[in-house]
């Protein structure tokens, strides 16, 4: 029902929004005399002027009401804001509501503290024009545009309390993964998660252009709208007192409707899918600033977008605009002399955790609680013997995070994420205890889908799947990523902004650490064959590394007890983004589980069981990183040691990528000593890497014996092929391997010379042989560990 405000208590708020907006010019442009005790000067003005004014009127209107809603039907309200380059409204409005001077002492809620307030704003060694990590409430930066709704979908999910009004800029819903995450309301259970209010925020423009939603007729949006599912309601003017009053009766006609379908759900059992309600707030880009410098319009217009008074130095009369810019607010009315708030403005705050700067979901460390975790070693694979064959890695995975998702579920803090690929990438097991989380229609031939599941991956959409987990991580949960190695790329720019995100948290001592981001990438670039080159991309992991060392982890686990011993690892850690490849298909097992857990615990180890250096000077040594390099190294070393058995061989297996970088480097970094030992300082290295070459190149260049390493790994060549014509095609197959340490061995002599020859032979009859029936050679299909090599040659 409809609340009629008082006129009284619209005045307060129009007095709020005039205090927010005061302190978002003064974070623009002041660099002294705070509450314009004295007329401004030029000296008052800062040298360089940044920040986004444009949006920034709009999200401090929007504010002010979303506290009085919060405080009307005490609301657990979480703050989202989508332009993010509004960042002086967030960092206003958490300082009126008090948060921000708990957080920052020395930002103190008087005249120093407002001056230094201002001073801060994007100046050196201050804080950034974004809704930043060091602002109280922001869970989304919003530095690069499109992903506010999916966190605020996430942030949501088994949150049933929980209320997140997040805010959408009109450039900002020109994204593609903006576009697509109005469909997120299809994903939503009215009964155990939150609601999620989308405001989109229509003011017209972008930086120098208009945006789409704001040409479009109205008919045309509000049809867009309801096509997505949603309930618009628009609240659109330029005059203060009327705008006022709708935006508060629009969001009590909100609030009941939402109350609504909360009921009937969660008394009434009605699980019909429901149109949950929104705003379009259209309003004057820069509204309430200036309307017209040097006879060009400003407010209303593209030009408002950033500054709109952008060089008082060089105009003089620019400064006159801005004194009277800041006095059209009358600042004098709203702050007491000794600049603080005026108590009966203050009072119209929420108050504790209610405030959307202190709400606990917005620190999410703060509420994360450990997983409830089985004993990974129970599902251990039985190894009697190195190479005896495997169902497929990631499906004994399955099994283990099947129960992981079963012993969380009562406190519903985990969740796993993929793109209409957990069948694909061998995870059925986890359809043994939940379902596909869906809330559209289903029909008869329909497999796992419900209003309520564990796993989300009915939605083809990478973004999606990214900004959920992200939105589910950062307010305390946990989670997986699950993808096809090559697609991962798509969200290669919001695992960007994550991971920059982290590393500036995990140095402000108030924010909690949050559990890690993992990705499960498979279906990798070694298995594609069916699906060709377009499939074929091992280069997320070149792009993960450029990250601070202090937030990225990358592991190859070669079989399934090293990839349980991983993934147990990775769920229990915290404030990581840790990327682990692993493959789905039948492949050997190298690992008894207690060896695995050895290796993967250093990360790095030589396996003896396939060395034989152990009494003599090594002669090369054959290292590998991935399931796939793994079996070919292992395959290649079979072949050395049945043929030229005086060769004195060292097998080094790489779980921890981040072991080749030197401590000073990366915190998993291996000593320059430690380092020596397992690769020698002089000996050549052979190393067959499941990516691309370089990146071994690039991590251990410092090493005393780089200049000996000869690295294999994908080089761009892929088609429809065969597995194994794929390792031939980039030159990793075992018999391109041991012709690179025949190369590098001038003591193998003639020798040498006639087994390169025979693999040359061989590797045109594996050509011949896979265009005539199709498949690889029965002699590398069943290859096996510790059977003589002569059947291959």
């Amino acid at each position: 029902m409809t609340t009629t405000l008082s006129p009284e208590l619209l005045g307060r708020m129009d007095a709020y929004w005039r205090a927010a907006n005061y302190l978002s010019v003064g974070q623009i442009y002041l660099f002294d005399n705070p509450l314009l005790k004295r007329p401004l000067e030029l000296t008052d003005v800062k040298h360089t002027l940044l920040g986004h004014w444009g949006t920034t009127p709009g999200q401090n209107f929007i504010y002010v009401h979303l506290n009085r809603i919060i405080k009307q039907y005490d609301l657990n309200m979480l703050y989202i804001s989508g332009p993010g380059h509004g960042g002086p409204a967030v960092v206003s409005n958490t300082y009126l509501e008090g948060t921000y001077s708990e957080i920052y002492p020395d930002i103190s809620q008087d005249e120093a503290g407002l001056q230094k307030l201002f001073l801060q704003f994007s100046f050196p060694g201050g804080i950034p024009s974004h809704a930043s990590p060091e602002c109280p409430g922001s869970i989304h930066e919003g530095g690069e545009l499109g992903y506010s709704l999916s966190h605020a979908f996430g942030a949501v999910f088994d949150n049933p309390d929980l209320v997140v009004a997040c805010v959408i800029g009109d450039g900002e819903a020109e994204t593609g993964p903006l576009a697509t995450s109005w469909h997120s309301n299809k994903f939503l259970d009215p009964v155990t998660d939150g609601v999620v209010l989308p405001i989109l925020h229509l003011n017209g423009y972008k930086i120098a252009n208009p945006t789409v939603l704001a040409r479009i007729s109205r008919e045309e949006l509000e049809q867009l709208l309801r096509g997505y599912g949603w309930t618009p309601y628009f609240v659109e003017g330029h005059e203060p007192a009327l705008m006022h009053a709708a935006m508060a009766a629009t969001l009590d006609t909100v609030m009941a409707q939402i109350q609504d379908i909360q009921q009937a759900a969660r008394v009434h059992g009605d699980l019909t899918r429901p149109r949950w309600p929104m705003i379009v707030l259209v309003s004057p880009k820069g509204w309430t600033g200036p309307k017209v410098v040097d006879g060009v319009q400003i407010e209303g217009t593209f030009r408002a977008h950033q500054v709109p008074l952008s060089n008082p130095v060089a105009h003089p009369e620019h400064l006159q605009l801005l004194e009277d810019w800041l006095n059209s607010y009358r600042p004098e009315e709203l702050f007491d002399k000794h600049g603080r708030l005026q108590p009966e403005l203050a009072e119209l705050a929420p108050t504790g955790e209610r405030r959307m700067g202190a709400n606990p979901h917005a620190n999410g460390g703060m509420l994360l609680r450990d997983l409830r975790m089985p004993d990974f070693q129970d599902y251990a694979v039985d190894v009697p013997t190195p190479g005896v064959s495997g169902i497929g890695d990631t499906r004994v995975l399955g099994r283990f995070l099947r129960d992981v998702a079963t012993l969380n579920g009562e406190q519903r803090n985990f969740r796993i994420f993929a793109p209409d690929e957990i069948l694909s990438n061998g995870l059925e097991a986890l359809f043994e205890v939940t379902q596909r989380q869906w809330d559209a229609a289903t029909v008869a031939n329909d497999e796992f889908l419900a209003p309520s599941g564990r796993v989300l991956d009915s939605m083809l959409s990478e973004h999606q799947c990214e900004g959920w987990l992200e939105g589910y991580l950062l307010t305390g949960r946990h989670g997986l990523f699950n993808c096809y190695e090559a697609f991962i790329h798509i969200i290669d720019s919001m695992f960007n902004q994550h991971a920059k995100w982290l590393k500036v948290t995990a140095h402000l001592p108030w924010r909690r650490k949050i559990a890690s981001l993992n990705y499960l990438l498979t279906s990798h670039v070694w298995r594609q064959t069916a699906n060709g080159f377009t499939h074929q991309d091992p280069g997320f992991i070149d792009h993960v590394v450029n990250k601070k060392a202090e937030v990225v982890r990358v592991y190859f686990p070669p079989d399934a007890n090293c990839l349980l011993s991983v993934m147990d690892h990775c769920l229990r850690s915290r404030h990581y983004v840790n990327v682990v490849i692993a493959g789905k298909h039948p492949a050997p097992q190298w690992l008894s589980m207690d060896a695995a857990v050895k290796h993967c615990t250093q990360g790095i180890s030589i396996w003896q069981w396939a060395s034989n250096d152990q009494d003599a000077e090594t002669d090369v040594v054959m290292a590998c990183c991935g399931d796939v390099p793994t079996l070919e190294t292992l395959a290649a070393v079979s072949i050395l040691r049945e043929h030229l058995p005086d060769l004195k061989i060292r097998v080094v297996n790489v779980v921890d990528l981040m072991k080749l970088q030197p401590q000073s480097e990366h915190p998993h970094g291996l000593s320059d000593a430690d380092f020596d030992t397992i690769f020698t300082k002089d000996k050549p290295v052979i190393f067959a890497f499941h990516a691309y070459p370089w990146l071994i190149h690039r991590l251990t260049y410092r090493r005393t014996n780089h200049d000996n390493f000869h690295v294999r790994g994908y080089k761009e060549e892929g088609t429809i092929s065969t597995p194994f014509d794929m390792t031939v095609m980039n030159d990793l197959d075992r018999f391109h391997l041991v012709m690179d340490a025949i190369d590098r061995l001038p003591q193998t002599g003639d020798k040498g010379s006639y087994l390169k020859q025979q693999l040359k032979d061989k590797l045109i009859e594996h050509k011949q042989y896979i265009g005539k029936y199709g498949q690889d050679m029965p002699e590398i299909r069943d290859w096996m560990w510790g059977i003589t090599a002569d059947a291959t040659l």
